[in-house]
């Protein structure tokens, strides 16, 4: 079986690399692999050190959820050195100068040769694989060395191999890790199903994340004239399909902030397009204390400022709802918004808890929206789901010190 899942690597290579052709991330994939080995040995010899940990990230959200440990392990001990490695280029491209980690790389391809020549280049005293991260030839190289690995803030499912009939050789390949620091209850219960107990309940570490940054959060003048004493609903990483159901009503006098999840010229065009006939459109970058207090549409056109912005929001419309799913919602909970987002949010525990508890509301459509803005418009009821939010929050924090304390 690992024949097969090794032919599937490389046939993943060649599909990138021919995408990358054509596509601007897929190029950004295999450009940032070019010489990585040689850039990784060049920075692990400059390291000179015998504590190096390992962690790796996905994109973007694992990399807030693993950013708590990495900065609790170096506050408890300033001699770890730490090697960050990213899948995706949306998140090593954003993070690769994150100054908590002493280094930071694109993950090699997981090919048999790869992963033991990272390892034996790289030494870490202890991994970490964050969220699902299962890079298989990579996992059986830490085991053969016997090198620590843990899987912390995860989540299983039941349509992951795993937990499927043909999946034997993929249940042994959880072999490799040494414990399992696991999100909820339900991924506790599918573990110990196929027989792992080396696991233990502790948590999403982006809680901690989320709840350190409202409590020392930067205050942004600009955008404190731009809100004035008006309520405002910020739209967070959104797509053009949450963009349309946006325009759809009548929002004045509420002023409105949109942060998309991409920033290339063409979506900001649109959005300009999209908006500009209704009210005064701004971006951000052309915004000054001479013109943005009349304005009442802001867009962000940078990447970086979103999770800042939630402090200064009444009401928060996540997006991604209407695609593969929903962004983080917890950013903007922690600020103790309303939350509203699109259909597409069952794979995530937070929304379907906030929902239940009445912090969140999901929508099928524009008409759905107006409505749940108007139901928002209740001041008791727009308190209640505030407080709802940020309490959600406060009940959840605490994962990062318990995996601390034992590994």
């Amino acid at each position: 079986m690992r024949f097969f899942y090794t032919i599937s690597i490389y046939s993943y290579y060649l599909a990138i690399h021919i995408a990358s052709f054509f596509n601007p991330k897929a190029r950004l994939w295999i450009i940032g692999r070019k010489n990585i080995f040689k850039e990784i040995e060049f920075a692990i010899q400059k390291l000179k050190t015998q504590n190096l940990i390992w962690f790796h990230c996905a994109s973007l959200g694992e990399f807030e959820q693993g950013r708590p440990l990495m900065e609790a392990m170096k506050k408890k001990d300033p001699s770890v050195r730490i090697l960050l490695t990213f899948f995706s280029p949306s998140g090593y491209e954003i993070r690769k100068n994150y100054s908590g980690a002493d280094h930071v790389f694109y993950l090699p391809l997981d090919t048999p040769a790869n992963a033991k020549k990272f390892i034996e280049i790289v030494k870490p005293s202890k991994v970490f694989f964050v969220k699902y991260e299962f890079w298989f030839n990579f996992l059986k190289a830490l085991k053969r060395k016997n090198i620590p690995t843990y899987l912390v803030s995860g989540i299983f499912r039941d349509d992951h191999h795993f937990f499927k009939s043909s999946g034997a050789w993929f249940r042994k390949q959880l072999s490799a890790f040494t414990h399992f620091y696991l999100q909820d209850e339900k991924s506790v219960r599918l573990l110990n199903s196929i027989g792992y107990f080396n696991v233990t309940l502790a948590g999403d570490t982006r809680f901690d994340r989320v709840f350190e940054v409202a409590a020392n959060v930067n205050q942004n003048d600009l955008i404190k004239q731009f809100v004035a004493d008006k309520k405002m609903l910020i739209v967070g990483s959104s797509w053009m399909e949450d963009e349309a159901i946006v325009s759809s009503i009548k929002l004045a006098p509420l002023k409105l902030i949109i942060a998309p999840h991409e920033v290339n010229k063409a979506h900001l065009d649109s959005m300009v397009d999209r908006f500009g006939s209704a009210a005064s459109v701004l971006l951000y970058s052309n915004a000054n204390e001479s013109n943005v207090s009349d304005a009442q549409i802001l867009i962000i056109d940078n990447i970086g400022m979103l999770s800042s912005l939630y402090q200064y929001a009444t009401v928060a419309f996540i997006g991604g709802g209407f695609g593969k799913g929903i962004h983080n919602i917890l950013e903007a909970a922690t600020f103790g918004l309303p939350i509203i987002f699109g259909p597409n949010y069952k794979k995530f525990t937070e929304a379907k808890e906030l929902i239940k508890l009445g912090g969140a509301f999901s929508i099928k459509d524009s008409s759905d929206f107006e409505k749940t803005m108007h139901l928002l418009d209740d001041e008791q009821v727009l308190k209640t789901a505030s407080l709802i939010s940020k309490m959600y929050i406060k009940t959840h924090v605490g994962a990062t010190g318990r995996i601390l304390a034992s590994v």
